[in-house]
């Protein structure tokens, strides 16, 4: 099982709207609520995301799922793991 930062898909958001974060070979993509591709450095990733982690964010959803060898995030048997902006669910 490969477990570097480009096997796995970051979406963060409410009921509303979702982003999409993942890596590919040039570094961190951000696919926002409307569609636009933005270019990232793994700094502006955290930037974003911590908020959410640490709870200063309400109701904001962050889920990981983990989209293995083929880098496909719809892969069967992908693994997703989610948190609450207000704590973990392991």
């Amino acid at each position: 099982m490969k477990l570097t930062n480009d096997c796995y898909l970051i979406l963060m958001g409410t009921k509303n709207f979702t982003e999409r974060y993942y890596r590919d070979e040039r570094g961190w993509v951000k696919i926002s609520a409307r569609g636009r591709k933005f270019q990232m450095t793994a700094e502006q990733v955290l930037n974003h995301l911590l908020p959410a982690l640490a709870g200063i964010k309400p109701n904001l959803t962050v889920k990981v799922e983990y989209r293995g060898q083929s880098g496909d995030a719809t892969t069967p048997g992908a693994r997703t793991g989610s948190t609450r902006a207000r704590g973990f669910c392991v």
